[in-house]
């Protein structure tokens, strides 16, 4: 039987690669992790000088974007018209600012674009029977439906009212719209009037006028300040005792991820 060639086996060879490759290929592998290792180079400072970074990448610019404010659900057309639409119903005044500054647009982008909007925990088999005054509608569309068949209602009768876009119109001629859709004599689909859509986007309006900075509105939590409202707070054991109204700054959910 033939003695195994023990220099010549697939590990010698392997061994023999890792053993050489640093010094023979130097500038691949002992200019990388692997040669700093083996050079003691972990502990030891680099003479290349460490570029600055752009001011792009600064962590303060970073720290000024807000990446809450971006569609999840609408087209562009469709968050401008609800952005104008959401601004009549909460429009800006001297109290405070007004839905757009507040992101309510993005709020109900965002609401629209989670398993609300398609109704994910609503019971949904029918008959789905018109309701009294008192009821309501019990809907054969989904909520994001009704949201966006009513923005386009709203968008043909200005057109054909007005000839220009909703987000074109004076904010006489939004309200006189806004109005019709919440007496319900615009239609928005199968019977389902202007009321309801109305109903609807005005609750969504001041949910996001008055939630959690965490859902996408109430931006830097300013409806909360106008309110005086203290938002999250972990705890009032430091206000307790005391007998006249005490403000606070407000807390997001966002301040105790973060800290």
């Amino acid at each position: 039987m033939a003695e195994k060639n023990v220099e010549n086996s697939p590990d010698q060879s392997r061994r023999s690669f890792l053993k050489y490759t640093g010094t023979a290929i130097g500038g691949v592998v002992v200019g990388g992790v692997i040669g700093s290792a083996i050079s003691g180079g972990f502990t030891k400072k680099s003479t290349t000088p460490t570029p600055s970074p752009s001011p792009s990448a600064s962590p303060q610019a970073q720290a000024g974007m807000d990446y809450n404010r971006a569609p999840m659900f609408f087209n562009q057309a469709q968050l401008q018209i609800t952005e104008a639409a959401a601004e009549r119903i909460f429009p800006k005044d001297e109290s405070g600012p007004g839905a757009t500054e507040l992101g309510v647009a993005f709020y109900i982008d965002h609401q629209l674009a989670s398993p609300w909007g398609v109704n994910a925990r609503t019971y949904r088999t029918g008959p789905f029977v018109k309701g009294e005054a008192t009821q309501g509608d019990y809907l054969s569309i989904q909520r994001h439906e009704l949201i966006t068949m009513g923005l386009q209602s709203m968008e043909e009768t200005s057109k054909s009212k007005y000839t220009k876009s909703f987000v074109e119109l004076a904010p006489e001629e939004q309200d006189a719209i806004l109005t019709s859709m919440e007496k319900g004599e615009i239609n928005v689909v199968n019977g389902v009037t202007g009321k309801t859509f109305f109903n609807q986007f005005r609750v969504l309006v001041m949910e996001g006028v008055y939630s959690d900075p965490l859902y996408g509105g109430n931006k830097d939590m300013q409806g909360w300040k106008m309110r005086k409202y203290p938002g999250n707070q972990m705890s009032y054991t430091n206000i307790m005792d005391k007998d006249q109204f005490a403000v606070m700054e407000p807390r997001s959910l966002h301040d105790h991820f973060v800290h």
